[in-house]
């Protein structure tokens, strides 16, 4: 009797081992094998890969941000209810807290959006008689492929995700070990004149060179979207967040090193499939293949896990009465929040439609100035809020991580491209003036009289 009348709800079945798979599908996707080219071009030769320290510096520090936070508010939404506890439920915090979900209608399918994008790119190495509308065409559909497979319970992901996470890890070590017996130091080290001269453009090109590694990085904190589906928060998070970016860490810059032992530089800034020429080159065009195939394995294990982290945001905000009141419905069988997984899964097929770098630079100047800049000033706040507020896990070497992440997050942003800052301004903007507007119309905070405050 009491089962029936309980009230429906996310489910605790995600452990450390399917928390941890997540975290890492979702960070090695297609990312890396599209990138890479244009991470090369950015500083104009391999002195680039110092941007895969930067943004692994970058990334640790912000993950200690994220493991604290999510160990101590394992509540679906992540970004969300950090917000809104650190800022004030009542007052900064629910604007922030609103234009987190709000940024994430659009940052969530730019995400996804790029990872159809490499996606249909590489099925085009296999399928050449593919038009230039016919990929565009795979592109768009393939979000909406992945929003009718996640429409089940969340259990049943969870050990999917397992399963997905051997292709990918199988992908990068297949790179890596072919890879090791032709490491070149002389390819490595073939920098071009005047490649480490620190005038600007050596640090502009050097924060581009992050902002493409933070792209490839991003997706550690996915666990924390779904903490009310976490066994053991307070231990499984920090866990799966720390030990996923050490692991990618590590991945990517033996890859990289790889390819360009391979792969002279100059010749890969204009290689278009970069991992299928490389492994055509060591082991012929068969093995070229199957590295494609195991390609779209890999973009198809990432987006999947990008759209079921993101789909519970809008949900979270929702429920809290801080968003659109048709994001809180759950499907009535499997407890999933169904109305914004499909709702971002359009809005992804729609962007899938620009072009590539375009859709990176607006994911990451969109989040850093929304969320993840306001996130870590705003986990200083909480520390001063609520010290008694009970930490499963505290950040190392406090404050120090946390400094460095905000001067890393104004360092990219400083350094993005103008058209990635002005999507970024538009979306927090537009955004800002619905919650004014809505908040005026309910005779909420800015709006709400002295005498009727809590």
């Amino acid at each position: 009797m009491a089962e029936s009348s309980a009230k429906p709800g996310l489910r605790r079945e995600l452990g450390l081992v399917q928390a941890t798979a997540l975290a890492i599908t979702d960070m090695v996707g297609i990312g890396p094998y599209i990138t890479i080219p244009l991470f090369l071009a950015t500083m104009g030769g391999p002195q680039a890969m110092l941007g895969w320290l930067v943004g692994a510096l970058l990334a640790f520090c912000d993950g200690l941000v994220w493991a604290e936070l999510g160990a101590a508010l394992p509540k679906a939404g992540g970004s969300y209810s950090y917000l809104r506890e650190a800022y004030g439920p009542n007052r900064v915090g629910r604007w922030l807290s609103f234009l987190m979900v709000w940024q994430i209608m659009f940052s969530a399918p730019l995400s996804v959006a790029s990872g159809s994008i490499g996606f249909a790119d590489y099925l085009h190495y296999l399928l050449p008689q593919l038009s230039f509308w016919g990929v565009r065409a795979v592109a768009a559909a393939f979000p909406l492929f992945l929003v009718a497979l996640l429409y089940r319970r969340i259990g049943a992901i969870g050990n999917l995700s397992v399963v997905l996470v051997v292709g990918v890890l199988l992908g990068c070590l297949w790179i890596i070990v072919s890879g090791l017996p032709h490491l070149s130091a002389a390819r490595l080290l073939d920098f071009p004149a005047n490649a480490f001269q620190l005038h600007w453009v050596f640090w502009v090109g050097l924060g581009h060179a992050t902002l493409y590694a933070l792209y490839d990085f991003f997706g550690y904190y996915n666990v924390c979207y779904l903490g009310e589906e976490i066994r053991d928060p307070g231990r499984v998070i920090p866990r799966a967040i720390l030990f996923s970016i050490l692991t990618v860490a590590t991945l990517y810059i033996l890859m990289t090193a790889s390819f360009l032992s391979v792969i002279p530089w100059r010749q890969a800034i204009g290689s278009k499939f970069i991992a299928s020429v490389y492994i055509e080159m060591l082991q012929g065009s068969v093995a070229g293949r199957v590295m494609t195939a195991l390609l779209l394995w890999i973009a198809f294990s990432s987006v999947f896990s990008l759209l079921l982290g993101y789909s519970r945001i809008p949900y979270a905000a929702a429920v809290d009465g801080n968003f659109f009141r048709v994001f809180a419905r759950l499907h009535p069988k499997g407890d999933f929040p169904h109305i914004s997984l499909i709702v971002l899964g359009l809005i992804a097929s729609v962007f899938t439609l620009r072009h590539l770098s375009e859709v990176i630079g607006s994911l990451i100047a969109t989040r850093v100035l929304i969320q993840y800049l306001p996130q870590t000033i705003g986990f200083f706040l909480l520390r001063l809020r609520a010290p008694d507020l009970a930490r499963p896990f505290r950040m190392w070497l406090y404050p120090l991580p946390g400094i460095i992440s905000v001067l890393g997050w104004i360092y990219v942003l400083g350094t993005a491209a103008p058209r990635s800052l002005i999507f970024a301004f538009a979306v927090f903007t537009v955004g800002s003036v619905i919650f004014f507007v809505r908040s005026k119309m309910r005779g909420e905070w800015p709006f709400v009289r002295r005498t009727q405050e809590p």
